[in-house]
């Protein structure tokens, strides 16, 4: 038998890195991040336990990349849904997509993204991948389309306004509502509630329905 050319060698180190990555999500989702083992990861993924520490140099690194990339995967299948947006307004369909996404996220798997979450604002602290560079790209199109003249200041923002709304839907005790959070997040870029997927909860009294284009002011009920 032949040796593996270098192509399938990358390819199948490829699968096993995604199959680690998304065993952590499951186990630490299920389990919380104390209580899951690099071993019982590796378990899970089917390979051994020395690729663990092959790819990733500890837990927190293995788990904030195995987030990052839920969140580019669930973020990447919201903007490309059917009907795929067109037309002038098509941007503001696609930022309401991206907000969703990521409240979806909080909302679907709390205890998952508590967890990095802890992890970004400990010492440690926020930890470059490719799987971040991913969702970075992502938010960043997201920007793009939506009509910012200034990509790479928004970017950041956008970014620093979601990590917040995950936050306040998680925190212990003080709970915002994922409707309420969302409001904001639309009135901060003028769109309408309707656009993206709206929670099942309804929109909060006083939501706004206009829709001003991007940079417009946003438009409160009892201003028309």
């Amino acid at each position: 038998m032949s040796p593996r050319n270098a192509s399938v060698n990358e390819e199948l180190r490829r699968r096993s890195r995604e199959r680690l990555l998304q065993a952590t999500v499951e186990l630490v989702g299920e389990h919380g991040y104390e209580a899951t083992r690099l071993a019982d990861i590796a378990g899970r993924a089917g390979v051994a336990r020395g690729l663990v520490s092959y790819y990733f140099p500890g837990k927190r690194q293995l788990l904030q990349s195995a987030v990052h990339r839920l969140m580019h995967l669930t973020l990447q299948a919201a903007l490309e849904r059917d009907p795929r947006p067109s037309g002038p307004d098509a941007g503001r369909e696609l930022m309401a997509r991206a907000i969703d996404a990521v409240l979806g996220l909080a909302n679907d798997h709390p205890l998952l993204m508590r967890t990095h979450m802890a992890g970004i604002l400990s010492a440690e602290g926020f930890i470059q991948c490719p799987e971040q560079q991913r969702l970075a790209q992502l938010l960043r199109e997201t920007v793009v389309a939506y009509g910012s003249s200034d990509p790479d200041a928004d970017y950041p923002l956008l970014r620093a306004l979601l990590m917040g709304s995950v936050v306040a839907m998680l925190l212990p005790g003080a709970a915002m509502p994922r409707a309420r959070l969302r409001s904001e997040l639309l009135q901060r870029y003028g769109l309408a509630w309707e656009l993206g997927v709206p929670p099942s909860e309804g929109a909060p009294d006083g939501t706004r329905t206009q829709t001003p284009g991007p940079g417009t002011a946003p438009v409160q009920e009892g201003q028309r």
